[in-house]
């Protein structure tokens, strides 16, 4: 299939499509639409012309507006012009709630995943695809190898994973086909392709973690980004299979789980299945009872819940309060705060 911009490599744009059936399992059905989660960066930019390209008249794009920054209106209207001008839907989503002055990236992304998700739902696509590349999950991986994190944390960024969004609002598939394409080579298919982006400047911000570590593997040459990125995926394999068993024993060990919260038997477990089971209970909690806030992520640290049980008191994690008795582990939702 040729492609129908000049400026794109057939090679690759035949690469990208077959990406996309290797992340999902099988080729894009001939009525199936892909979801395009577009910033307007170089790398998402290039994601939406090899997509339009491989998959015409089948793939939709939205473009989250986090509201931080004046400029990203116009990056949006950006977007929407280059896709408006090629027959591609496009919707400039605004996030649902405001971000607040810490964590900003993890609530910025959690915010992100919920707007989208619904937008995804709502548009019936099969999947929605990020432009995370093999930088990306180098850095993920260093940022959590430095924390001491388990295998689910050095898993990096998933090839593919189903998301819940908070507050019971569904769930929805996300893939990242790119994750074998590096940085500079999807840049070089906007630059010759003469296709606009932009370079958001908080990706030059050391205040944020990533950014260090994104300028740290610049300079360090002999920490090859592609090896990190293997070893993440030997990880995810790794990870993978855990969770299998930990899918069997979550079916073996449940107790409870109602309106009132989840009750597992853990105690005789290894630390690491008490690990994951204690994630996906405090996952179903959060679920079952809409809660949103604090942001949880699959692979947080819950050590400090782990240690408090193991010296019989309780613990919380993500607004959900863990407690245990002969083996059992109780898990339901925080209690409000007395009020000084």
């Amino acid at each position: 299939m040729t492609a129908p911009h000049p400026g794109l490599d057939p090679a690759q744009v035949a690469r990208f499509r077959e990406d996309v059936a290797d992340t999902l399992g099988a080729p894009l059905a001939a009525d199936g639409v892909l979801a395009l989660a577009v910033s307007g960066g170089p790398d998402s930019m290039a994601m939406l012309a090899l997509a339009t390209a491989a998959f015409p008249g089948r793939v939709c794009a939205a473009t989250v507006d986090h509201g931080l920054r004046p400029a990203a209106a116009v990056e949006a209207a950006m977007v929407a012009r280059w896709c408006a001008n090629r027959g591609v839907p496009h919707r400039t989503l605004p996030l649902r709630e405001t971000i607040g002055k810490t964590a900003i990236q993890a609530t910025a992304r959690a915010l992100r995943y919920d707007v989208m998700g619904q937008w995804v739902i709502d548009s019936g696509a099969v999947a929605l695809a990020t432009a995370h590349h093999v930088e990306d999950q180098a850095e993920t991986f260093l940022m959590r190898a430095v924390r001491g994190t388990g295998p689910a944390g050095l898993a990096g960024v998933r090839s593919r994973r189903t998301h819940a969004i908070s507050g019971g609002g569904g769930h929805f598939t996300i893939i990242r086909p790119l994750l074998g394409w590096r940085r500079a080579a999807l840049r070089a298919v906007v630059m010759d392709g003469v296709i606009p982006f932009v370079d958001d400047p908080s990706n030059d911000d050391t205040h944020f973690e990533r950014v260090r570590v994104r300028h740290m593997l610049r300079e360090t040459t002999w920490l090859d980004p592609a090896g990190l990125a293997r070893t993440a995926a030997y990880a995810g394999s790794a990870q993978r299979a855990l969770e299998a068993m930990a899918a069997w024993l979550w079916d073996e060990r449940l107790v409870a789980d109602d309106a009132v919260g989840v009750k597992v038997r853990l105690g005789d477990l290894p630390r690491d299945m008490q690990r994951m089971l204690a994630r996906r209970a405090i996952a179903r909690v959060r679920e079952n009872h809409r809660i949103s806030r604090p942001v949880f992520e699959s692979a947080g640290d819950i050590e400090p819940v782990l240690e408090s049980l193991r010296a019989g008191t309780p613990g919380t994690k993500a607004g959900v309060m863990v407690s245990e008795h002969c083996g059992i582990w109780y898990f339901r939702p925080e209690p409000p705060r007395r009020s000084s």
